[in-house]
């Protein structure tokens, strides 16, 4: 993998420290003769006090933790580069976003919200989807989620919210889950929240991969162009790939399987060089039109239907580098809404605002004062210069006795820049009424636009939402809040309300639905774009196959980028009827098909025959269940027909006559899931 050839890059070369090779010193850069013993007198005597090798190794050990972030603490990050592909000039003074073709370099940070940070990655959460462009003005950072709107309207409640989802107090349970009394008990008396929980309960919030789901900045920002005039915008993030989920069921045993799926699918496709990529673009709202809409653009429970407010993409984001040390960049790493750059400005969104401070304020803590701009992953590539001083850890040398403003010493220095010097000059927005503590009228609609993301869900969509409710539902304790979320939600569709009251044991409610027959196609994940690269396939695998069959197989697999993991009972070589030898990387043991999209079924022989194919059983019954492509070789066919799975949508079979089986196969894998299996039926 090569390193980007970057800015941002060449600053972080300066930090970089390779050991290999070197001789072993303290911190101090005093060799160290012995890392095997401490210091003592005589061979069985007390260790001394005067080891300051063994007292500086403890020490540093003893310190190395930090803070845990209180929410987004399960994270993972990568590097790479924004390139601009469509002026935005006419809208915004931003440099970054003035040249076609100019490059910058970002840091993304994506992470599931609740979980700690020794949590699983596949949970249902919301994903952060954090971006920090390092550009020629400064550090603009983009503080997003997977999903565009949030829990609440206003940031005085974040609190009570993250308390609520969080594991309970008394004994910690559960853990990185929402499906538990007090977060619903919070729902059901929040009901701000009823958009939110129609998106957390849906395939979003459990993603395929952090390369295979959306970015929104949530709140509604502001773009000021070089003349000073403003439009209101919001910020989306669509992956290339398209927008692909797991199933809840595959998403639990992952959990178990392999806790760290996300972080390690994208660890190996940027390692593999596989082009993780996205577009970024921009809504926009006259100033003029804030009111025309019935729904209030600073409400951030609220979306922007993209059929009314069309997303104009403007550049693509590509990440190519991982990071050298995950607690240097990944940990360390410090988001704040409130760095920004000239042309974009914030707006009255009382959660945004609410934010601008408690980001700031949440680093002092984790990371131990002021100065943590200075932390590698966080500096700007351009020059800054002010009066800040000193702080714990403070590593930067300010020359010179004066640290103030206005001043005759040193010339006025340094000095604040105009707007045509690249200042940064807020928005000169006109603000009138009084102080009070209350909502405006336009924040009160908390049933509409949920409304109109459950009419937006295909079928397969809505079944996986019910399912969603009934298990979170479920999981609650107290009848009453049941009741109370089911009574709740029957303002978005009393079917499903009915259905959870049925399925979770309490009345059926007795309200209707609010009246709203719009749907949003583009909320809907079934128009996604849909390809076969970087998917897994696992194919199961026996001595004894067809190894031209399986070998022109594998070699279209890989031709269209897919991923292939050569399964069977052992690790090593296998060889086929015809002498065609084949590497196993993968054991039944070791792998699993929830691991997989797809499973290619070889079959063959093993020293252990009914074990071997059991084992491969086990995987075709899981993949069939999962609604996952199942391709089928010709000496793979007996013990397909021995599975729970049966031919139909989404199984590719070679002894079909006039099958093209490979095209067939990378068709079905490209589909990905096939909702119109009955998995059900004898």
């Amino acid at each position: 993998m090569e390193r980007n050839k970057n800015a941002k890059d060449a600053q972080l070369e300066q930090y970089r420290v390779n050991n290999y090779g070197k001789k072993m010193t303290t911190n101090q850069g005093l060799k160290v003769s012995d890392d095997e013993n401490s210091l003592k007198a005589g061979v069985r005597g007390p260790t001394l006090l005067e080891d300051f090798h063994l007292r500086e190794k403890l020490t540093h050990f003893d310190h190395e933790r930090i803070p845990e972030r209180v929410v987004h603490a399960r994270g993972f990050a990568a590097h790479g580069e924004f390139e601009l592909y469509k002026s935005m000039k006419e809208f915004t003074r931003a440099k970054f976003l003035q040249n076609p073709g100019s490059k910058t370099p970002i840091f993304i940070r994506f992470s599931t919200v609740v979980g700690s940070k020794g949590s699983a990655d596949t949970v249902r959460d919301v994903r952060g989807f954090a971006i920090k462009f390092y550009t020629e003005e400064g550090n603009f950072d983009l503080v997003g989620n997977n999903i565009p709107i949030f829990f609440i309207q206003d940031a005085i409640k974040f609190p009570d919210l993250v308390h609520a989802i969080k594991p309970e107090p008394h004994n910690e349970i559960p853990q990185a889950s929402s499906a538990h009394d007090t977060f619903w008990d919070f729902v059901a008396n929040n009901q701000e929240t009823a958009h939110m929980i129609m998106w957390l309960m849906s395939d979003r919030a459990i993603p395929r991969s952090f390369r295979m789901m959306q970015g929104f900045g949530v709140h509604t920002f502001r773009f000021v162009n070089e003349e000073g005039k403003a439009k209101f915008i919001k910020f989306h993030i669509t992956p290339v790939l398209g927008v692909h989920s797991l199933v809840w069921d595959e998403a639990q045993k992952i959990a178990g399987k392999d806790p760290d799926f996300h972080r390690r699918d994208l660890w190996e496709n940027i390692e593999h060089g596989n082009v993780v990529e996205y577009e970024i673009g921009v809504q926009i709202i006259d100033e003029k039109d804030e009111f025309m809409f019935d729904f209030d653009i600073l409400d951030a429970t609220k979306i922007w239907p993209e059929e009314i407010v069309p997303v104009q993409m403007f550049g693509k984001i590509t990440l190519n580098q991982n990071v050298d040390n995950v607690f240097a960049e990944t940990e360390q790493v410090a988001f704040h809404l409130g760095n920004v750059v000239p042309g974009i400005d914030f707006t009255n969104d009382p959660l945004l605002q609410g934010r601008l401070f408690s980001y700031l304020d949440t680093q002092l803590l984790r990371l131990g004062g002021p100065n943590f701009v200075e932390i590698p992953i966080n500096r700007p590539v351009c020059p800054f210069h002010n009066n800040q001083r000193d702080g714990f850890s403070r590593q930067r040398i300010d020359v010179g006795k004066v640290a103030y403003h206005k001043n005759s010493l040193a010339n006025n220095t340094p000095s604040t820049s105009t707007w045509k010097e690249g200042g940064y000059v807020h928005y000169a927005e006109k603000v009138e009424g009084r102080v009070i503590q209350a909502r405006s009228d336009s924040f009160k609609d908390h049933f509409s636009q949920a409304r109109l993301f459950w009419n937006s869900m295909t079928p397969p969509e809505k079944k996986h939402i019910t399912d969603a409710f009934i298990f979170e539902v479920g999981k609650v304790k107290s009848a009453d809040v049941r009741q109370q979320v089911v009574d709740m939600f029957v303002n978005v569709d009393k079917e499903l309300a009915t259905k959870l009251a049925d399925a979770v044991g309490v009345n059926r409610p007795k309200g209707q639905q609010v009246n709203v027959s719009a749907a949003s196609p583009a909320l809907s994940q079934a128009s996604t774009p849909r390809y076969p690269n970087t998917l897994k396939v696992g194919v199961l695998i026996g001595s004894g196959f067809n190894g031209k069959e399986v070998k022109a197989v594998v070699k279209t697999l890989m031709n269209h980028g897919v991923v292939v993991d050569i399964v069977g009972e052992h690790l090593g070589s296998l060889t086929g009827a015809d002498g065609v030898k084949v590497m196993l990387n993968e054991t039944f043991l070791t792998a699993s098909p929830v691991l997989f999209d797809s499973l290619y079924v070889v079959g063959g022989k093993a020293k252990n025959q009914a074990k071997f194919e059991n084992d491969i059983e086990q995987f075709i019954n899981e993949a069939y269940r999962h609604y996952k492509p199942i391709g089928v070789a010709t000496t793979g066919e007996v013990i397909f027909n021995k599975s729970d799975a049966k031919p139909g949508p989404g199984i590719v079979i070679a002894s079909k006559a006039g099958t093209d089986f490979s095209n067939d196969f990378i068709q079905a894998i490209t589909q990905q899931r096939f909702w119109d299996r009955n998995i059900y039926s004898n």
